[in-house]
């Protein structure tokens, strides 16, 4: 016959051992918030969610049922149109990127991305489509015009062609060229720029603040126009 021990304490409940575990749970910050922390929360949005039916009753008996329709529709329509500019594909027509999706893009997709940022900037873009190295044309209201090729380093390869010749029949404004890299670009690159006057390197993080809303005068210092 077994004996009981007198160490041992008497059978924990099944309510006492989830106190327990939730306890260390939480310790651990493992376990969800207690229900006085989201109490403010909860409250709060009770009161707006109050504040809104009185407002909806009350324009009801004011105007109508007109007020409380338009009431509804047009947050709606706010909060839809809201999420719609938010989807990924929308953020990027109008020329914003995150960090990965311009390491995702190839080539002729970064020139499409820097076609972007430059509309959302006011520049008119023309593409000159090339197999493996596309180059843009643009021009903005001041007349100013730019030329941005893609490539690893500054200066222009042996094989590069030369840009379009028919870009040359806007002569009349003060013309850069842009060379566009994700990477960094060399001491001999940057050597090579300075050399021309005319040239701006943009590498990866001078891209990304592009791409996240910076513009394009802002990204160099001094600025690109002064």
């Amino acid at each position: 016959m077994a004996r009981l021990s007198w160490t041992s304490g008497p059978p924990r409940s099944s309510f006492s051992r989830r106190r327990h575990t939730v306890r260390r749970l939480r310790d651990q910050g493992l376990y969800g918030p207690r229900f006085r922390d989201v109490l403010p929360a909860l409250a709060g949005a009770v009161v707006v969610v109050c504040a809104v039916a009185a407002g909806l009753a009350v324009g009801y008996r004011v105007g109508g049922p007109v007020v409380p329709v338009v009431g509804v529709s047009v947050p709606a329509l706010v909060v839809a149109v809201e999420i719609r500019r938010r989807r990924p594909g929308a953020r990027r027509r109008r020329g914003r990127y995150t960090a990965d999706e311009l390491r995702e893009l190839d080539v002729q997709g970064l020139a499409l991305a820097v076609a972007r940022m430059l509309r959302r900037d006011g520049w008119r873009v023309r593409l000159l489509p090339a197999p493996d190295r596309p180059r843009l044309y643009a021009r903005d209201s001041a007349g100013r015009q730019l030329d941005v090729a893609f490539r690893p380093v500054a200066e222009p390869l042996p094989d590069e062609a030369l840009p379009d010749p028919r870009t040359r029949r806007h002569a009349d404004g003060p013309r850069l060229q842009l060379v566009v890299h994700r990477g960094v670009f060399r001491d001999r690159d940057i050597r090579w720029a300075q050399r021309q006057g005319d040239t701006r390197l943009v590498n990866g993080s001078t891209l990304e603040r592009w791409a996240e809303g910076t513009g394009l005068n802002e990204l160099f210092d001094p600025p690109l126009w002064d």
